[in-house]
């Protein structure tokens, strides 16, 4: 088939490239594969029968930078003004050792694509719009079918990631019944699955819960055991569920609280999680009140954090399965203005209080009466409320 070339397959960086590689080039994977879905595309990957030392030859004489990233497999990256390139020599796989692999390199297209994982990521676009398809790709990606290149089992056995990645791809590409014989080489394989990085596991799962639904392929996850062995301990997918359905935009760490609940932090570790995500996740296991009045609302707002409040107001609900007041009370936090307490440490210094936890305690004190203000007394009502407290406690003065 033929196609429109895309403006990023067309722009000048692409252009000089493909022009410096002299036809020896395809575009690969899921660059080509959403191009074709109309969607917006990441990482740029090209294939090339040229052997590595030829590619940086050929890149040096038209002055494009290139690095040997993974030279030893075949992969030069080069670098444009514009993005990076990944450009990969055609290979066979010789011999396999989990993500690992010892290859060959090739001038075989056909023998490339054999050791990719899914029809649809096993598609070549050249400079001129015609599409390569070697495997029913791209029937499947318009039928919505996420389907193994050759044997499900043997695909996975070369890389134990390709297992939860084709859950992952079923929430982002799939529609409608599953591949049959795809799920049954998972189902064949999740004993594998501890043979997976903490690191590794963590960021295909959060890529799934970014999906718009995730929650088919959930399922499937649950139905064919892979979801109990990467997350043992669930409240299972009714809070979930909920929770996606009063979502403005997904978010990935959002609906993973949703999920494990209280497992948050012991999950975040396992799967050896940034120190930000681990410590928002902890955050959002904690619920807020739907019902208060607006002044307590506000409250909430200032010491959570618009970003903060919001999503323990949608995780709540949730759990809750109380929908009422979520609404506006979102649409509260969109309006809502931070507003700063008017004194700092150095005010009670500056009122004879000498350095110490004192001072905490005392500021902290004041920013609560501020709080319980509405935040409506100015710096000069604050100051006249720390007189007050000192003349009540001289002991506080030095």
């Amino acid at each position: 088939m033929r196609i429109k070339l895309p403006a990023w397959a067309t722009d000048k960086a692409s252009r000089a490239l493909m022009a410096a590689l002299k036809g020896d080039a395809r575009y690969v994977g899921g660059c080509v594969r959403d191009t074709i879905l109309k969607r917006p595309i990441g990482d740029i990957d090209i294939a090339t029968p040229l052997f590595p030392e030829e590619i940086m030859r050929r890149l040096a004489a038209a002055k494009i930078k290139a690095v040997p990233t993974g030279i030893d497999h075949g992969t030069i990256t080069a670098v444009t003004e514009t993005r990076p390139y990944e450009i990969t020599t055609l290979r066979r796989d010789v011999e396999t050792f989990g993500r690992q692999a010892r290859v060959a390199f090739s001038a075989d297209w056909k023998e490339d694509s054999a050791r990719r994982d899914f029809t649809m990521n096993a598609l070549y676009l050249n400079d001129e719009g015609e599409v390569f398809d070697y495997h029913d790709g791209v029937k499947d990606l318009r039928a919505g079918k996420v389907r193994f290149v050759g044997d499900p089992k043997t695909r996975i056995r070369e890389d134990v990631l390709r297992l939860l990645r084709f859950y992952r791809f079923h929430a982002w590409y799939g529609r409608g019944e599953a591949d049959a014989a795809a799920r049954a080489g998972c189902r064949a394989s999740i004993p594998l699955l501890p043979t997976l990085s903490g690191e590794r596991v963590q960021a295909e799962l959060l890529k799934l819960l970014g999906a718009k639904d995730p929650l088919p392929s959930l399922t499937l996850m649950q139905e064919d055991g892979a979801l109990q062995r990467i997350l043992p301990k669930t409240r299972g997918l009714d809070v979930l569920t909920r929770l996606v359905k009063l979502e403005p935009k997904p978010d990935a760490l959002r609906r993973l609280a949703a999920l494990v609940g209280g497992e948050g932090d012991a999950l975040a570790r396992k799967l050896k999680f940034s120190n930000a995500d681990r410590e928002r996740l902890a955050a959002l296991n904690e619920t807020v009140s739907l019902t208060g009045d607006a002044a307590e609302q506000r409250r909430l707002l200032h010491r959570l954090g618009r970003d903060l409040y919001s999503d323990r107001v949608l995780l709540t609900a949730a759990l809750a399965d109380d929908t009422a007041n979520v609404k506006k009370l979102l649409a509260a936090a969109a309006k809502w203005k931070p507003v700063a307490f008017p004194l700092r440490g150095a005010d009670i210094a500056a009122a004879g209080v000498p350095e110490g936890p004192a001072i905490g305690k005392l500021l902290a004190a004041l920013e609560a009466w501020w709080e319980d203000g509405d935040f409506k007394a100015t710096r000069k009502q604050c100051l006249a409320e720390l007189q007050r407290r000192l003349a009540e406690t001289p002991s506080l003065r030095a």
